[in-house]
């Protein structure tokens, strides 16, 4: 829910975004700074840059994200990604876009991705990878009624700030298993607004954070397989998120899931697999904290992947199930 940030409001705001600030400061320990997906599973180069060119494809993948739907200022993300392999599939290069939402705040980031591919026996590859670009945020404050008009963070309607920023990330995967650790953000950049008097006041901090992905593929039978993955997410000051994901997959075509995210929601998932190259799925949340079908209409998503195979493999040498 949004970009792994604290955001930092003083004073008395509308009504509707104080209920939201409020319910997310139930949680405020844990701190979820950081884009949100349900489909973290298909998303993994926004968190890991040694993810990049593991398809050995050029592989594109666009993914929206609708939170706590009807809940005023409630979370809405666009993610871009593509990548591939190259140099005879020892290097990896991608590029990850996220478009985030948050009440007044906007956030655009940009990340080129790189990846060092080592083959450790005919099965099993460790990459090693570097994530580097700029994270544009913008904060319109003009719809926040405040008691204090002198508040150093509100005296401009407009504030826009770009910031650098960069990560790592490692990648084991074989045919069904993958794990990887990464810190995508290394840089804990402070976002400023100018005040009255021409200094800079701090509107919103981002924080480190770790990323810990593991998942695999387990034959049930002939027809049927289930793919248990999980995504933890780290940070100072706040305790360990952990999403569980079970997905079922009937002849390597119907997909079918279910996801529980701890002390917040757990959601449904299904795909299909069209063809050996698009994949397209969609996901609903009901969140816990805050009380779907009371307070919103739940969380939503939709995703579509696009395998683009090389013209020299004429197929995918294996399926790829991450």
């Amino acid at each position: 829910m949004g970009v792994y940030q604290k955001i930092k409001m003083k004073g008395i705001m509308k009504r509707y975004f104080l209920i939201l600030v409020s319910v997310i400061a139930v949680g405020a320990v844990t701190a979820q700074q950081d884009a949100m997906f349900t489909h973290y599973m298909y998303n993994t180069l926004g968190v890991n840059p040694g993810y990049a060119g593991s398809r050995n494809a050029l592989t594109l993948t666009a993914l929206h994200r609708s939170q706590w739907v009807s809940f005023p200022g409630a979370p809405e993300t666009q993610t871009f990604t593509i990548h591939g392999p190259a140099l005879d599939d020892k290097i990896g290069l991608g590029l990850s876009i996220v478009n985030d939402k948050l009440g007044p705040i906007k956030s655009t980031s940009v990340y080129g991705d790189a990846s060092y591919r080592l083959k450790l026996n005919r099965k099993s590859t460790l990459a090693i990878g570097l994530k580097a670009g700029i994270n544009y945020m913008r904060g319109q404050f003009s719809d926040i009624l405040i008691d204090d008009q002198t508040d150093a963070v509100f005296q401009q309607n407009e504030v826009m700030n770009a910031n650098p920023n960069f990560g790592v990330g490692f990648y084991y995967h074989r045919e069904k298993f993958y794990a990887g650790l990464s810190a995508p953000t290394l840089l804990e950049n402070r976002f400023t607004a100018n005040t009255v008097n021409g200094d800079r006041a701090s509107f919103l901090d981002q924080q480190r954070h770790y990323f810990l992905i593991i998942g695999g593929v387990i034959d049930l039978n002939d027809n049927l397989m289930i793919k248990p993955t999980s995504f933890v997410k780290m940070t100072e000051g706040a305790p360990i998120e952990l999403d569980l994901t079970g997905t079922l997959i009937y002849r390597e075509r119907y997909n079918a899931g279910l996801m529980y995210r701890s002390g917040d929601a757990m959601g449904l998932l299904l795909g299909l697999n069209l063809n050996e190259q698009l994949y397209m799925g969609y996901s609903f949340d009901w969140s816990f904290l805050n009380t779907t079908l009371t307070y919103n209409g739940g969380s939503h998503e939709v995703m579509l992947r696009y395998d683009f195979i090389f013209k020299h493999r004429k197929k995918i040498k294996s399926p790829r199930y991450f």
